[in-house]
């Protein structure tokens, strides 16, 4: 996909980002600033965030921001009147809180993707692009449940008059978000602790912010109403990538670790493609397709059915080289390194 396709999907159109001051929000202002969009409007809760956004983007002369929340439909509509494309980010993201508090993740990420789907029909939305994630594929823990329904919510072809696209992507960890484990290790390394590790052989898929958000845009461009996208992605060891860093900041190649448990509603593996979606997927070069339901009725089942699942445990694992170049390339061992611990990857645009 080159910037000639993107430009013409974007250039001139209002774009609307819900939950729009977390990691990927800021990322993918950036991207977007370059294709030419009339107007970039960041919907969230948090005002103070806001604020910390809007300096940073000080530059940004059509960066707007909106007060609200995506569990109120009626500010949310409001929100999408005169938006052609939305990225749907918001969520509760965080699996140990929404053991904790499973309603509030409910009224998030499943009333609130109800809202938006709902928002966008009435407003003509053209486009809307939702964010998933790995631990909505055979779901052990509320953020997967949520995020499991959330799909099934933004795909539904049954409700909507099909003037608006739907499409999903899921991906793994985002290497460096808010909430990551990398901002947590380097916290941990720079106060000299040992590294808290869940289980020495855990495994998680792993992307970067850029990778990931051009995921995203690729669904929005290339996608059909109904499709789900998954990108083809390396895994990592925790414990490795946890050594690695420490490694490149400290040199130290055997860095102290404490074995603390894993906690409640945490797997050793994720999937990213389970065996009942891979047979009705098509696969491409970088990429798995997973239509809806609704779009496979008519595919028949093989009769001998023999796929296996996309899981971290049996793709490529990196090594702690390839660990290094793409922590390195993320900017984790540069002079940013410390803003990015604090603020999940943001820093200032200034």
């Amino acid at each position: 996909m080159n910037e000639r396709e993107l430009i013409d999907v974007f250039g001139g159109k209002s774009v609307l980002v819900t939950g729009g001051t977390g990691s990927f929000g800021h990322q993918i202002v950036r991207e977007l600033s370059r294709l030419g969009p009339a107007r970039i409007s960041i919907y969230s809760r948090d005002e103070k965030k806001q604020y910390e956004m809007a300096m940073s983007f000080r530059r940004y002369k059509n960066l707007q921001f909106n007060i609200g929340d995506v569990r109120d439909l009626e500010r949310t509509r409001d929100a999408m009147r005169g938006i052609d494309i939305v990225f749907h980010a918001a969520a509760l993201k965080q699996v140990p809180n929404c053991e904790y508090a499973p309603f509030e993740a409910v009224a998030t990420n499943i009333i609130g993707a109800n809202n938006v789907r709902r928002a966008a029909i009435e407003t003509g939305v053209q486009v809307v692009a939702s964010i998933s994630t790995d631990k909505a594929v055979k779901p052990v823990n509320v953020m997967g449940m949520t995020k499991a329904i959330q799909e099934r919510i933004m795909l539904d072809p049954t409700f909507g008059d099909g003037n608006t696209k739907f499409v999903c992507v899921r991906y793994g960890n985002v290497l460096g978000s808010r909430g990551s484990v990398v901002p947590l290790f380097f916290d941990y390394i720079q106060k000299g602790l040992p590294l808290p590790i869940t289980h020495p052989d855990m495994t998680r898929f792993q992307l970067t912010l850029k990778e990931a958000v051009q995921l995203v845009l690729w669904a929005t461009v290339r996608g059909e109403s109904g499709d789900l996208w998954v990108q083809k992605m390396p895994t990592a060891r925790i414990t490795d990538l946890g050594q690695t860093l420490a490694h490149g900041l400290t040199g130290k190649r055997d860095y102290p670790v404490t074995i603390i448990g894993m906690r409640p509603g945490e797997k050793l593996h994720e999937v990213l493609v389970s065996e009942e979606e891979m047979w009705r997927a098509t696969e491409l070069e970088r990429h798995y397709v997973i239509p809806s339901w609704a779009k496979s009725q008519d595919k028949k089942t093989p009769e001998n059915l023999q796929v296996s699942e996309y899981s971290s445990a049996g793709a490529h694992q990196l090594t702690q080289e390839e660990l290094h170049a793409m922590l390195e390339s993320d900017g984790w061992f540069g002079p940013d390194a410390k803003a990015k611990a604090m603020h999940g990857v943001e820093i200032n645009e200034e």
